[in-house]
């Protein structure tokens, strides 16, 4: 089976075995996704979720934080992890969006990417989740089941694992797919366990098992 016809099988059925896959992340606000998956890096979705509602409890939006000092912000997000970095991160993202794009977040890609502690995952998510455009959130769980899968062959940089997909998944089915990776790899195909292989939808397509 070719690459793109391996891609369009596992879209197809992922999405019977996971029809509502959604971002794990709580959010109703764009910068506040932003501020999410900064937060989340080395850390768990649940646990960002449980500290984000102190964190605009203080600060209620872009210009607060903005102002915020950042030892304040520090002090809420620190159970995250990378405390330090992320509240500089957060402070400085924040002025910008409140300086260059008048409070709101950019929908271009490069221009997210410009935003303090955005990097490609981060720009990738808030393109397909916040302003449905054509996104690949190539995650750990992402890079994982697609080497595992055959989508890619031995590649763990997350660029060019985000490269190589854009040639064979459908731009609109990106975004959803990915989502879709991080409930299978929750549930079927683990990092920490052996994969549950017999309970896989994959299991005959699926390359580590030819």
């Amino acid at each position: 089976m070719r690459k793109k016809e391996l891609a369009l099988a596992v879209i197809e059925r992922l999405k019977k075995e996971y029809p509502d896959s959604d971002c794990t992340l709580d959010y109703n606000e764009a910068w506040k996704l932003l501020i999410s998956v900064r937060l989340a890096a080395q850390c768990t979705d649940a646990r960002v979720n449980i500290i984000v509602p102190k964190l605009y409890e203080k600060f209620p939006d872009v210009n607060a934080l903005a102002d915020a000092p950042v030892e304040e912000i520090e002090e809420i997000v620190r159970p995250c992890g990378l405390g330090k970095s992320k509240a500089r991160d957060i402070n400085a993202c924040m002025k910008m969006i409140r300086d260059q794009y008048n409070g709101e977040v950019p929908d271009d890609f490069d221009a997210l990417l410009k935003l303090p502690g955005v990097g490609r995952k981060s720009a990738n998510l808030i393109m397909g989740d916040v302003f449905g455009k054509p996104a690949i959130v190539t995650d750990t769980h992402c890079i994982r089941l697609s080497n595992r899968i055959g989508l890619v062959h031995g590649i763990k940089d997350p660029k060019k694992v985000e490269m190589e997909l854009w040639k064979i998944i459908p731009p609109e089915e990106g975004n959803s797919l990915c989502h879709r990776f991080v409930d299978h790899g929750r549930a079927v195909c683990t990092a920490r366990t052996t994969p549950y292989c017999d309970k896989c939808c994959l299991a005959d397509i699926c390359e580590k098992n030819l």
